[in-house]
């Protein structure tokens, strides 16, 4: 059984050993095992896959598949780890196939899934991303476990979690990979992410020319006077104060100017704007 944990990754081997295992050194036919319902990933890069049929050809299956016995009522057991290894033995001709049975529920099952899928080596940094974050949001986990737990270091999972913020044009980009996640983290909080990601595929940037392109659009421009007259700095302190909101007065000549209300939420924007109906 040892052995059989080393070889499912640390995050799996922990979910083995909180769960109940029925057995670990069954072979299942194939014909009575069926997909996971809820496998997280429904793509499967088909030239891994095959690179996978002919490897298991060859070898045959060398790490089972974790099962468990299947809800339906059929005498079927469910896949919760190891479909693309099951469907490349299918490919490749097998019969059946070394498994590890255990005893979970369709929760565990889902979170089996996740951790599997977030260990492989070939996802993109968003379905990585989107798997850390299912496991933040659904099972109560946090950066330090899923930091611990898939064996890499806290501030890698937090730059992958940024990543979520990117606008969705971009996040296309690293889907149809594109984008590396060296480049896609470097423009995380930019107003123009998309324009700048589009440069750095354009001109074909590295990572450090890219980090080099961003600093331009993070200086800021600068002003030869930041002197503000005493008497707008308090007509900006009297409004804060009556409104609970940042406000910034910029006068200009001719008294023209700008009152700008910043807000953080949808709480403060629904105040400036009940203010602003009660009196008008």
């Amino acid at each position: 059984m040892n052995s059989i944990k080393k070889g499912l990754g640390r995050g799996l081997s922990s979910l083995i050993g909180e769960s109940k295992v029925v057995s670990s050194t069954n072979k299942l036919s194939l014909s009575d095992i069926v997909p996971n319902p809820y496998q997280p990933r429904k793509d499967f890069d088909e030239d891994n896959l095959k690179d996978l049929t002919q490897s298991i050809k060859e070898r045959g299956v060398i790490q089972p598949i974790i099962v468990r016995k299947s809800n339906s009522g059929n005498s079927k057991y469910e896949i919760i780890a190891g479909e693309r290894r099951w469907q490349a033995a299918r490919k490749a001709g097998l019969h059946d196939i070394p498994v590890v049975v255990t005893d979970v529920d369709d929760l565990k099952s889902l979170e089996f899934a996740i951790v599997e899928n977030v260990q492989r080596q070939d996802l993109n940094p968003l379905e990585e991303a989107q798997g850390y974050k299912r496991l933040i949001d659904e099972f109560s986990y946090d950066q330090e476990k899923v930091s611990k737990f898939i064996g890499k270091s806290r501030s890698y999972i937090t730059n992958c979690l940024r990543l979520l913020n990117l606008p969705f044009e971009v996040l296309k980009l690293i889907e149809e990979k594109k984008l590396s996640f060296g480049h896609a983290k470097i423009i995380v909080g930019l107003d123009n992410a998309f324009f700048v990601a589009n440069k750095i595929i354009e001109k074909k940037l590295s990572v450090r020319q890219a980090e080099n392109f961003v600093k331009i659009f993070k200086k800021k421009p600068f002003r030869g006077n930041n002197f503000k007259d005493p008497n707008i700095k308090n007509l900006e302190y009297s409004i804060s104060e009556k409104t609970g909101l940042n406000v910034s007065i910029k006068s200009v000549k001719k008294n023209k100017g700008t009152i700008t209300f910043s807000y953080h939420d949808h709480e403060q924007l629904n105040k400036i704007i009940d203010i602003i109906k009660s009196n008008y």
